[in-house]
């Protein structure tokens, strides 16, 4: 782990555990996730807002953005020129929905590497001289929970979170007929694997490692899903 990401994600990630945990009544690990989950969420929520407007938007624009594909399939570059015209047009950023999730994957990593080893006592020598160091922390939480090892319930519930929270973000295309309905039907099928691919992934993650991250990933997503909800709501009363 190099010293840049311990400094900037690991120790405050493992530190604001620590501390939450403690100040969680009967010390509840599970519980002290959930507050840290809400904490990093909040802190990214400017970004986050910005991303889902900015994935609707594209979602929104992919019929005009198909059309210019089959209008200047055989010039690559005219095409390209068409679709930042769209964008300018449109003020969407293409890139401005990637941006969030590339700030939250080292908050992600940090706290998957706090599960795997910051939870033990030598790692613990992490936790800053402000903030009380408990001797062991209980990854057992409600009492028979243990989120140091992989859940099935939380990995398949963080897999649902992800198809409802994908579902939300899709929207439905009108049939294409004439010589572009093949191409159109195959990206349909790209769309709707990935659909389903992406929550197939999440549980897969979710067994292989330790339930304490599959609860983060689970609260993240129904978070993000109830904020794409909000969104879309305002956006209708627009």
């Amino acid at each position: 782990m190099s010293e840049i990401f311990n400094v900037i994600f690991y120790q405050p990630v493992l530190n604001l555990l620590v501390f939450l945990y403690n100040l969680t009544p009967g010390h509840d690990i599970g519980v002290a996730i959930i507050i840290m989950t809400v904490i990093i969420k909040l802190v990214l929520l400017p970004l986050s807002k910005q991303s889902i407007k900015s994935q609707k938007a594209l979602q929104e624009l992919q019929p005009k953005i198909d059309e210019i594909k089959k209008k200047y399939a055989a010039n690559k570059s005219e095409q390209g020129r068409q679709m930042m015209e769209l964008y300018k047009q449109e003020k969407v950023n293409p890139f401005s929905s990637c941006l969030p999730l590339l700030i939250q994957l080292p908050f992600l990593w940090a706290v998957f590497m706090v599960f795997q080893d910051g939870l033990k006592g030598r790692s613990l020598e992490l936790v800053y001289s402000f903030i009380y160091r408990p001797e062991v922390i209980n990854t057992v939480s409600l009492g028979f929970i243990n989120l140091a090892k992989p859940n099935y319930v939380l990995a398949v519930l963080a897999g649902l979170a992800q198809f409802w929270q994908a579902k939300m973000m899709t929207t439905k295309r009108p049939a294409v007929h004439g010589n572009g309905a093949k191409d159109e039907d195959l990206m349909a099928i790209m769309n709707k694997q990935m659909l389903y691919f992406m929550p197939a992934l999440t549980v897969f993650i979710g067994l292989s490692f330790p339930g304490g991250l599959a609860l983060y990933w689970l609260v993240t997503t129904l978070l993000t899903a109830l904020q794409q909800l909000y969104l879309f709501k305002q956006q209708q009363k627009v």
